[in-house]
């Protein structure tokens, strides 16, 4: 017999990084400091003014599209 304790949730549950941002339970809360953090690098190299007001869905999609128009990007 095993001791070893195992993980209830199934592994194949998608990540908050796959979900879309409308989807998320807590996208209307604040940006997290680590989302202010890179917004505002980004608005910086794209030109483009860093409003600390987006909750956390509006900074993932403002993140995506600033990545596309900077090169930083997954698919770049």
């Amino acid at each position: 017999m095993s001791t070893d304790p195992k993980p209830d949730a199934p592994s194949s549950a998608p990540s908050n990084t796959e979900k879309d941002p409308d989807d998320w339970t807590t996208g209307d809360e604040s940006m997290t400091g680590a989302q202010a953090s890179y917004l505002k690098t980004l608005c910086a190299e794209a030109g483009e003014p860093f409003d600390p007001n987006l909750s956390k869905a509006e900074a993932s999609k403002r993140i995506e599209a600033l990545q596309s128009k900077t090169g930083r990007g997954r698919d770049h």
